[in-house]
């Protein structure tokens, strides 16, 4: 699992296999995705879950779980705080703080700034993970890009944070699974994240069926 998923998602997975793989014996590896994709292609990994599509020089099998919406993760007296119906291009007035290098959400938040010729604080950070990024913003360093299912684990942790929703369509990511393309448990895979989405409906995202 990658970095920007496994603190929210794995509760649930967790759930899912003790309830319905008793048996299973589940090795987890939190790894950024192209760590993640070279474990796959070497046989050291079997099932990724990250986000779509995979990439990699390797070729993968992906398989959609789910699409989710970014939201703005802002301090509280922001103008924006709160707002519902924030168009994309208002990323042009701010200071969008990012992820370091290696993380995929930073590459997507970078894609959303890039289409509206915005610039980004890319530069002044080296942050490794979101709970620090969105500790910075609670400082009023700046502003962030969040996957929503992050949202109330990461804004919870303090009363300094507010976020914006994007008009529609808000900016996303899609999330699911990767195997490796002719695996003999294809058809287990395919089994597994229909399990994976049936759990995953009551989280704030599309189910991609």
């Amino acid at each position: 699992m990658i970095p920007t998923v496994a603190p929210y998602l794995l509760p649930t997975v967790l759930r899912l296999v003790r309830d319905s793989y008793p048996e299973l014996e589940l090795h987890v590896h939190e790894e950024r995705t192209p760590s993640l994709l070279d474990g796959l292609a070497a046989g050291r990994l079997d099932v990724l879950l990250l986000a779509l599509p995979a990439g990699g020089a390797a070729p993968t099998r992906d398989i959609p779980l789910f699409d989710e919406d970014f939201v703005l993760v802002t301090p509280p007296g922001h103008e924006l705080a709160d707002r519902t119906d924030v168009p994309r291009d208002v990323l042009l007035d701010l200071d969008v703080l990012l992820l370091e290098e290696g993380h995929c959400l930073r590459d997507q938040a970078l894609d959303i700034c890039r289409e509206v010729g915005a610039d980004t604080a890319a530069g002044t950070t080296r942050i490794a993970g979101l709970s620090t990024l969105v500790q910075l913003v609670a400082g009023g360093l700046g502003t962030t890009l969040l996957p929503v299912t992050a949202l109330d684990v990461e804004a919870g942790r303090s009363d300094r944070l507010a976020a914006a929703r994007f008009a529609a369509p808000a900016p996303g990511r899609r999330i699911g699974l990767a195997t490796r393309p002719g695996s003999a448990r294809t058809d287990e895979y395919d089994r597994f994240a229909a399990a994976l989405r049936n759990v995953l409906r009551d989280l704030p995202v599309r189910i991609v069926e």
